[in-house]
């Protein structure tokens, strides 16, 4: 076994694994790290794939700022066991049903799924650069990268409206 393939076998472990713990833990805060440990982990295949700019925004973007937002949401949100509702028995069955059907349909996708075998064509140009990022970023992909930005931007005015307490009128 390769290096290469070792690392990448452990980094493969470590992001199922954790991403496995952030779906089942109970409590919110442990959940909110194993999937910094996840996002880590992933940037972590960023740089086997050779891809170091994508690599550190992804930990930039995800692993702090995404996160921290997860925290506050959670700490301000105040969830406790006691403020809980309970869902019927039906609806958590309707759930798994979902979530197994779903998995069977992306298996059959995956296992029925045959790869691209085509000629290679090597132009030389190295698409890893931050300026051919940045000119594809904000030339073709102009109209997602603003709506993403009005998505985080609606996404933090929500957190700050949930989080408001109404004044108590005596």
């Amino acid at each position: 076994m390769t290096p290469f393939l070792i690392i990448f076998c452990v980094l493969a472990a470590i992001t199922l694994s954790t991403a496995f713990l952030t779906v089942f833990t109970k409590n919110p805060i442990h959940s909110a790290i194993y999937l910094v440990i996840c996002f880590f982990s992933i940037a972590g295949h960023y740089l086997l794939l050779n891809s170091q700019f994508l690599a550190v925004v992804h930990i930039i973007v995800y692993s702090g700022a995404i996160m921290i937002l997860f925290l506050f949401t959670i700490m301000l949100m105040n969830l406790n066991k006691e403020n809980e509702v309970h869902k019927p028995r039906v609806t958590r069955l309707a759930a798994v049903i979902l979530f197994c059907s779903t998995c069977l349909i992306l298996i059959a996708i995956f296992v029925n799924s045959k790869p691209i075998m085509g000629e290679y064509d090597s132009t030389g140009e190295d698409f890893q650069s931050i300026n051919k990022l940045g000119n594809v970023l904000l030339n073709e992909y102009m109209v997602p990268f603003e709506f993403a930005s009005i998505l985080l931007l609606v996404a933090m005015i929500g957190t700050v409206l949930l989080s408001k307490k109404e004044k108590i009128q005596k």
